[in-house]
């Protein structure tokens, strides 16, 4: 799937994409699988685990990460830090110790707007961070409100 995403990715972030990819692989947690969600590379929780699947989306696994690159930015949507604080803060703040650059960020989704600054080492610490059953959990938790 990384390979038929990165034919469309444009040349001035192939190589900080493929690298993301890598750091996604080689640091979640056993149990997400790689899929194309959203036009995005993703990494879900399959419906073998999680039959519920996405509240939204029925029959649709349960989505964890997703990577994208933007017309302006790479974009990593991490579904764990919307949903639960402490990671949100440990990030934040870990992220304006490491990296010169302020952190770009919405919701659920960081921005790189430039490969200079990303920091792979935050990333593969964020993502090794929750487990497929802590993100049901937080996922369970936030729906049932």
């Amino acid at each position: 799937m990384k390979s038929i995403y990165m034919e469309q990715v444009e040349e001035k972030w192939r190589d900080a994409f493929s690298k993301l990819v890598d750091v996604l692989e080689a640091n979640l947690p056993e149990g997400f699988e790689q899929t194309m969600q959203y036009d995005m590379v993703s990494y879900v929780v399959p419906l073998e685990t999680y039959p519920s699947g996405y509240h939204v989306t029925p029959n649709t696994p349960l989505p964890f990460i997703s990577l994208a690159a933007q017309k302006r930015h790479i974009a990593l949507y991490h579904m764990g830090i919307y949903a639960d604080q402490a990671l949100l803060s440990w990030f934040q703040e870990e992220y304006a110790r490491r990296v010169p650059t302020k952190l770009n960020m919405g919701k659920s989704c960081i921005r790189f707007t430039s490969t200079k600054h990303i920091p792979f080492d935050l990333i593969s610490e964020l993502v090794a961070k929750m487990t497929p059953a802590e993100w049901i959990s937080h996922y369970e938790g936030a729906k049932n409100r």
